[in-house]
């Protein structure tokens, strides 16, 4: 049995007993053992990272950005490794865990950047012989927990942006997939990262609680459900502590009636079931205008859901592999079970599927749901699995209404010829982001990642020049150099300094 221990200063460290299972999904087996930490062993990745942060600080940003080209080139080669170990322990098709660790390097290229990124403002002649000028300088140790859904992407957005800007940094990744977290890890110190400005450390609520109290941890961004966002949140800054904490989300696809059917049915069956529909940026709600709208979007979703191919990871020909774990399974097939007491109409039921040779895997059929109402705790909810609900809106308004007025506000997407419409829609919708005839829309990594309501608590978006500020603080330099001396005793010496 393979073992998973932390990577701690710059190498393999394990201690204790306890360890939790990780499986492989397409089979339903348990394939290795993760180390579950203790406070101490996060001691220990805080005492190394305490003793390398200073001089990484004090490296300058262009030889950090070295470090982050040879990562880049690092990651590029070692592509398919990466996607191939993810995809077994995520099972995500390794097509889709591509697709993971590409988005992740994509936010490591902004970072190779930082040096034009941290540079501050400045200000001559501010007033008399005055000058100003602003430094942003990094945090100290930080720290990531991050979800089992995107188990290189997510990592690599959080430290990524944060080494780069002069800090060390402790990942908490999930579990359930936590190989790929290590071996970016440890890629990261093959780069050139000095020892212990990269360290993962493995457990549960334990190790997270030991985290958010430990008073030598200045950051912490999480992505995960909302209600452990909120908690992480609440407790991260009673602690004070800046936190950055993503939550759920149920992102709506509204299609107007002059959308081009044939490209939205093409969008929403990748959008609401590639990677099992475990993306918090999937498309699990598709909301036509008006009932003919509706009905020929259903005519010709149904065939096309009918036909996805559900297989293993290793399946080139397969749209999408199983969900993560057995539990999570049951848990998405009792949300199902939950929409047909509602009331909505099961329109195609992915219950009971059952892969050849692969009969224990966790797998669950593509599903698909209409006459699904705004009131069912099952539209409310997040069910996280391979299930598109179709809500009807009698029109515009209501259609811009039933994401503007839902719990989370993560992502939407609008399907539409319509300039007009479209301009209108991104105006009024209460949503972080908004795509038009996008249905994922992820920003690249240039612009920010982040959504609004229960998606998302605290003020500062993901990677970007948005995590240029969440990982550093500003120091704001006033300076005179006179010409001569002011005698002592001088009573303008005793008046506040203005610019007058």
């Amino acid at each position: 049995m393979r073992d998973i221990d932390h990577f701690i200063g710059g190498e393999s460290y394990s201690s204790g007993d306890r360890t939790g299972d990780v499986f492989d999904p397409n089979q339903g087996s348990v394939q290795a053992r993760v180390r579950l930490g203790t406070a101490q062993d996060l001691q220990r990745a805080i005492d190394a990272a305490k003793a390398a942060q200073p001089a990484w600080a004090a490296t300058n940003p262009q030889r950090r950005a070295r470090v982050m080209f040879n990562y880049k080139e690092l990651i590029e080669a070692n592509m398919d490794e990466l996607a191939e170990l993810l995809a077994s322990e995520h099972g995500k098709v390794v097509a889709d865990a591509r697709g993971d660790v590409q988005r992740g390097l994509e936010v490591i290229e902004f970072a190779c950047g930082i040096p034009q990124a941290l540079k501050g403002e400045y200000t001559q002649g501010a007033g008399p012989g005055i000058d100003v000028y602003s430094l942003r300088q990094p945090l100290g140790i930080c720290a990531g927990i991050t979800p089992f859904n995107f188990p290189a992407m997510i990592p690599m957005w959080m430290f990524g942006m944060a080494i780069a800007c002069g800090n060390a940094f402790i990942l908490k990744p999930s579990e359930r997939d936590p190989s790929v977290p290590v071996r970016l890890a440890e890629l990261m110190k093959e780069a050139g990262l000095p020892d212990g400005i990269l360290n993962v450390v493995h457990g549960d609520k334990a190790m997270v609680d030991a985290i958010l109290d430990h008073e030598d941890v200045k950051a912490i961004s999480f992505v995960g459900s909302s209600d452990i966002a909120q908690y992480i949140y609440a407790r991260g800054t009673a602690n004070g502590k800046r936190v950055q904490a993503f939550g759920g989300a149920k992102n709506h696809g509204i299609v107007m009636p002059d959308a081009d059917l044939d490209q939205v049915v093409a969008d929403l069956t990748g959008a609401a079931f590639g990677s099992a529909g475990e993306r918090c940026m999937a498309l699990p709600v598709v909301v036509p205008v008006g009932d003919e709208t509706a009905d020929r979007l259903r005519e010709k979703l149904i065939p096309a859901i009918e036909a996805l191919r559900v297989g293993v990871s290793t399946d080139p020909d397969a749209h999408y592999g199983p969900v993560v774990s057995k539990a999570h399974k049951e848990r998405i097939e009792s949300y199902i079970q939950m929409g047909i007491d509602e009331g909505a109409e099961l329109v195609v039921d992915g219950r009971g599927f059952r892969l050849q040779g692969n009969e224990e895997g966790f797998f669950i059929g593509p599903t698909f749901f209409d006459h699904v109402k705004p009131t069912s705790k099952s539209y409310q909810d997040e069910i996280f699995g391979p299930v598109l609900q179709m809500v009807r809106a009698r029109d515009f308004d209501e259609a811009v209404r039933l994401p503007s007025e839902h719990d989370f506000g993560n992502g939407v997407a609008i399907f539409t010829r319509n300039g007009h419409a479209a301009r209108e829609f991104v105006s009024r919708v209460n949503v972080g982001m908004v795509g038009v005839n996008v249905p994922i829309p992820v920003p690249v990594s240039y612009h920010s990642f982040g959504g609004w309501k229960r998606s998302g608590f605290g003020d500062i978006n993901q990677y970007g020049m948005e995590g240029v500020r969440f990982w550093t603080k500003t120091k704001v330099v006033t300076q005179r150099w006179p010409d001569g001396f002011v005698e002592a005793g001088n009573k303008d010496a005793f008046i506040i300094p203005t610019m007058g």
